[in-house]
């Protein structure tokens, strides 16, 4: 953790950043309080006992100051954005907010409000804020994400990242449906984007296309790297992600997976039982 906290990030947010435990070279996930008095905090992520003692008295400060807490919302299920979703809810008396799948994935939860696409929550104040819900699935189904209408700020989770990169697992995340919504949240023409992970990003609509770029010229290398006979996923790796270091390629192979499962619903690539290899027409 790099800077104090908190620090306010924008008129009316405030980024408060605590050690989770995530994926290197992410040590922390940024939660943030929205609004200007009636406050949403997003990101109830820390599991330990310190930090989250230190996220309570960041949000009591908060009401010492007048200001009011309304909700806990959560952008999605990996356990460095819920690590203390139950402890903070608990502590502070507040809600938990979040996406139905969200819910049914962490049953233990007590979700008080259920959201999806296109729902607003309203923040009154000296400033009032309007944040839409935007349900981003891909990385996870059921990730979302918010806009403010006035400022165009997107508090955007494990869309993107200015620190490390954003995997795509199978089985937890679809990679066309990542690039997808990725291409939906730079299209809304952004002026800021908060991520779980990371700085303030000023160039978000750039970031988003940065990431469908990459992706892209990964996945040109994966059909490159595909031919008639089966190759072995191991193979694959060794080949696609010849540019990073093998150390890197456990993790590799879960996003290497993840662009073959895209091409085989779009009917690019065949797995066999020996690997994988180009479709045949």
């Amino acid at each position: 953790m790099t800077d104090p906290r908190p620090v306010e990030v924008a008129p009316g947010v405030q980024r408060f950043e605590a050690r989770t435990p995530t994926l290197p070279p992410a040590t922390s996930t940024n939660s943030y309080a929205l609004g200007t008095r009636e406050l949403l905090l997003v990101e109830p992520a820390t599991p330990f006992d310190d930090e989250q003692r230190a996220w309570c008295a960041w949000a009591e400060g908060l009401v010492h100051t007048g200001r009011t807490l309304r909700a806990i919302f959560v952008t999605h299920h990996h356990p460095d954005h819920v690590g203390g979703a139950e402890a903070l809810s608990r502590a502070l008396g507040l809600p938990l907010w979040g996406h139905a799948v969200t819910a049914d994935l962490l049953p233990h939860l007590p979700f008080d409000r259920l959201l999806d696409d296109g729902e607003v929550i309203d923040l009154d104040g000296p400033e009032p804020q309007r944040w839409t819900c935007l349900h981003t699935p891909g990385h996870d189904r059921g990730h979302l994400c918010l806009e403010e209408a006035t400022s165009k700020i997107q508090i955007v989770g494990d869309m993107v990242a200015s620190v490390g990169t954003i995997l795509i697992a199978p089985g937890d995340g679809d990679l066309r449906v990542y690039l997808e919504q990725l291409a939906r949240l730079r299209d809304r023409d952004p002026a800021m984007a908060l991520p779980a992970h990371g700085a303030p990003i000023d160039d978000p609509a750039g970031k988003y296309q940065h990431y469908i770029d990459h992706r892209l010229m990964r996945e040109d290398k994966v059909v490159a790297a595909l031919g008639e006979h089966e190759v072995a996923l191991s193979a694959l790796v060794e080949r696609v992600y010849d540019d990073v270091p093998p150390a890197v390629w456990p993790i590799a192979e879960l996003s290497l997976e993840a662009h073959l499962l895209k091409l085989a619903t779009e009917g690019r690539a065949v797995a066999g039982e020996r690997g994988w290899r180009h479709s045949v027409e």
